[in-house]
């Protein structure tokens, strides 16, 4: 057998080539400073922007309107004015600090009476069917009655005017916090209070354990609606019974033709209402169970 010799050819020589290097996009984790910065500017440009058109109309008003303040005017009447805020020269000349907190005083004797009395019975309107029916009509007949007309009942109910004051905001806000706590106890799962009915669970352990719990998130929303309605009224009831309030405080500017400081008592009233509502939205938030 012969063997067959087999002839290979020469292996062709590999050339070394340089290696590329292909750069990757990786992306770079924002900074901690852009991190809060961003979004501050995001919420700052646009607010600026409403602050200056708000001026520039105000402004307008001022050019186009004898005797309307300018804001520049108006901003040196609140340097001169908040220089001293808690002046006391007698019962009728007080600083405007004294009078924002006889408001304060006011509204939160008031919204308190009304927290007392209507949470409490928001939850009895939700749980009971008869207890609804009996005091559903009687809550549609009063709620979109005027704050000041509930004036003259608490004059003629308490004669004086601290009382009357407190009792048209009691009476003014409280139908928010009765109305939300009472679809918060409504729209409980069903099979939350059949749980407790298996239990044999008392009505007061119903109430402590199961409604309060799932119903805070809609107290709370009732609380600052009520809030902003107390605030609200507080301003209107003060200018007509008169006394040490900010809403009397504005009435006896405006006899004193203080314009300026006529301006200058909104913006307060303003600031003050949003720091109030934006703290029952803060305590709102805390106990939602949507976090």
């Amino acid at each position: 057998m012969k063997s067959e010799a087999r002839t290979l050819k020469p292996a062709t020589p590999v050339v070394a080539q340089p290696a590329q290097v292909i750069a990757l996009n990786v992306p770079q984790k924002p900074r901690a400073r852009q991190r809060w910065l961003q979004p501050l500017l995001q919420r700052l440009i646009p607010a600026s922007c409403g602050v200056i058109l708000l001026l520039f109309v105000w402004q307008l008003a001022s050019m186009s309107s004898k005797g309307f303040p300018t804001p520049f005017a108006t901003w040196q009447a609140a340097v001169t004015l908040f220089t001293d805020p808690f002046y006391n020269n007698g019962p009728n000349d007080q600083g405007i600090g004294w009078n924002i907190v006889a408001s304060l005083q006011r509204v939160a004797v008031g919204f308190g009476l009304a927290a007392l009395v209507g949470i409490p019975a928001g939850f009895l309107i939700g749980r009971f069917t008869f207890v609804a029916r009996m005091f559903n009509p009687i809550i549609a007949l009063l709620r979109p009655v005027s704050p000041l007309a509930w004036l003259p009942i608490g004059l003629l109910l308490f004669q004086r005017a601290e009382p009357a004051s407190s009792w048209t905001i009691f009476i003014c806000s409280i139908w928010p916090m009765v109305i939300n706590t009472a679809e918060g106890v409504q729209r409980i799962p069903q099979d939350y209070l059949n749980v407790a009915r298996v239990l044999q669970l008392n009505e007061w352990t119903v109430m402590r354990r199961i409604l309060f719990p799932a119903v805070l998130p809609a107290v709370l929303t009732g609380m600052r609606l009520s809030m902003g309605i107390a605030w609200l009224v507080i301003v209107a009831a003060e200018m007509l019974t008169g006394g040490l309030g900010i809403g009397f405080w504005i009435w006896n500017e405006w006899n004193n033709l203080n314009v300026e400081n006529i301006l200058i008592a909104i913006v307060v009233i303003g600031v003050i209402g949003l720091l109030l509502e934006q703290a029952l939205m803060l305590l709102a938030r805390r106990f939602s169970w949507d976090k």
